[in-house]
């Protein structure tokens, strides 16, 4: 079979390309080049927990060398910039924290890469994500992709993957989803692929060099920076913030307000104010989030009816249960037990055991 492999120059897809090229599969591999900060300090350029790094990108041209494929460099410069990064601001801009890594797969990572699958006549395209893709075939022979989590539940990448297609998913092949993290780094190791000094996995968020993204929206959402109150529903002020950007509902460490018995978290934002407000830790919970942008990966459940369904609002977070009600893309999500406060913008993915039934975007 003729395989259009993803190499970003990490672990994961070089051992992808030697287990594909030692079963005897034709392969062509392909790297992105893909935004990252201009006006980052020169220092913090290139970090080695970032994947698109001039190391990264060395150790996929070895890979490549080593197997004798033909191996191509894109510039998606531009395109990531418009479908991912601009997106990432402008969704801070307005008060929310968006998860650019499901738009950045669904978009830019298996978009683009289907594509080049399709123009260098390959049957199929392979990448270093964990997770797995099912077939499901039906009495009257139509047949369903069903993705579903990866057997290694600590690596699992599933729950970046709810908004992949029928036609995208029909395409794709996960060779490491039903393998443990341990046995990659041993199958690595015996193919002799070469690994870094020390070695880490790479951030979620590659197009700033620093761990927490407060530097990159403080270089690119200046005008949003403007100190204000932190105060409790009542209006009681706490403190004062230094830009609603640089915080999200839920987080607790970073408020800078000291001499409380019980810490305090973010509960929500007022942007018309310039308020972030904040509650005692744990003292604040929601029943139901509303949800936009709903996707259904494989089947979609009847409208205008409460489905139970399991979900997570976390990609490694544990699965709890509630009942969707949704018309359209747009829906209404109510919990069985209630949820500590959740950040607009992020995502709860639905499950039916293993497998991802679909998701959404969270609002508020």
């Amino acid at each position: 079979m003729k395989i259009l492999v993803a190499l970003s120059g990490g672990v994961d897809s070089s051992t992808v390309a030697h287990m594909l090229k030692a079963d005897g599969h034709e392969l062509m591999g392909v790297r992105f080049t893909l935004w990252s900060d201009p006006l980052a300090p020169a220092l913090s350029q290139v970090l080695p927990s970032k994947c698109c790094n001039a190391e990264t990108a060395s150790r996929a041209k070895r890979t490549a060398d080593a197997l004798k494929i033909p191996y191509h460099i894109v510039d998606l410069e531009k395109e990531f910039k418009e479908h991912v990064v601009d997106p990432f601001l402008e969704g801070f801009r307005q008060g929310s924290t968006p998860n650019p890594c499901i738009r950045c797969n669904r978009q830019i990572k298996f978009g683009k890469l289907l594509e080049l699958m399709k123009g260098f006549g390959c049957e199929k395209l392979a990448t270093g994500h964990y997770a797995r893709v099912a077939t499901e075939t039906h009495a009257d022979g139509t047949s369903m992709h069903l993705l579903l989590e990866a057997v290694d539940r600590a690596k699992d990448q599933s729950y970046y993957l709810y908004g992949l297609t029928q036609e995208q998913l029909k395409f794709v092949f996960f060779p490491l989803g039903g393998m443990m993290k341990r046995d990659v780094l041993a199958l690595a190791k015996e193919f002799g692929v070469p690994l870094p000094d020390a070695y880490q996995e790479s951030q979620d968020l590659c197009f700033f060099p620093e761990k927490h993204p407060k530097e990159f929206l403080k270089r690119y959402l200046a005008d949003c920076m403007q100190p204000g109150k932190i105060v409790r529903r009542d209006g009681t002020m706490m403190g004062e913030h230094e830009g609603l950007p640089l915080y999200t509902v839920g987080q607790r460490r970073g408020l800078k307000v000291g001499g409380l018995s019980i810490p305090l978290e973010v509960v929500a934002k007022n942007p018309e104010k310039n308020e972030l407000i904040v509650s005692d830790k744990g003292t604040e919970k929601r029943q139901s989030i509303g949800l936009r942008e709903i996707r259904w990966v494989s089947w979609m459940p009847p409208e205008n009816e409460h489905v139970p369904f399991s979900y997570r609002t976390r990609s490694l977070g544990s699965k709890k249960s509630g009942k969707l009600l949704f018309q359209g893309s747009t829906g209404t999500f109510v919990f069985d037990e209630e949820e500590s406060p959740l950040a607009s913008g992020q995502s709860l993915v639905l499950y039916r055991g293993q497998e991802i039934v679909g998701g959404a975007v969270m609002e508020m």
